[in-house]
């Protein structure tokens, strides 16, 4: 009798343990989705010629660099991630966990465009360095950068709210 109620009480605990463990391994967490969050407007140059008007989001903390456009599922057209280090060097990025397809422009110290990025696509972990350093790194939609005709040497002007 006492292996009886043994063999019962094992298989009653296991029960509870597996159904558990299942209800839990089908448990999902809904998340909110990131919002954009203008901190600035940023300019495109091309000489003195404004070429285009963005809104930004800065990436400054070491979290934010990290992290980046990662989560999100869409971006307007006017809306841009702009990575501000304290000096000039090279940077290079890559799509985990990047969902939106991006044109990465890489900026010298002096805010003139050094280097571009095309067309990354979503969600690859290939690397995508800058040519030459940078101190700047503007993430936009992908194809923006050919749209706006813009060119090594083209420049930057950043207002911050």
């Amino acid at each position: 009798m006492k292996k009886l109620k043994r063999f019962l009480s094992a298989g009653i605990i296991l029960g509870i343990m597996f159904s558990c463990a299942e209800e839990a391994k089908n448990t999902s967490i809904e998340t909110d989705e990131i919002q954009f969050t203008k901190e600035g407007e940023l300019f495109l140059l091309k000489g003195e010629d404004t070429l285009q008007k963005l809104d930004i989001e800065l990436a400054e903390s070491a979290y934010e660099k990290q992290t980046g456009l990662m989560y999100r599922k869409t971006m307007e057209p006017n809306q841009g991630m702009l990575f501000v280090y304290s000096e000039e060097s090279m940077h290079s990025f890559y799509m985990k966990n990047t969902y939106i397809p991006l044109d990465l422009i890489f900026f010298g110290k002096d805010s003139s465009i050094v280097s571009f990025q095309e067309n990354a696509k979503p969600l690859d972990e290939t690397s995508l360095p800058s040519k030459v350093p940078a101190q700047f790194i503007l993430e936009v939609n992908a194809g923006k950068a050919e749209e706006w005709k813009l060119a090594e040497g083209d420049k930057m002007l950043i207002n911050r709210n």
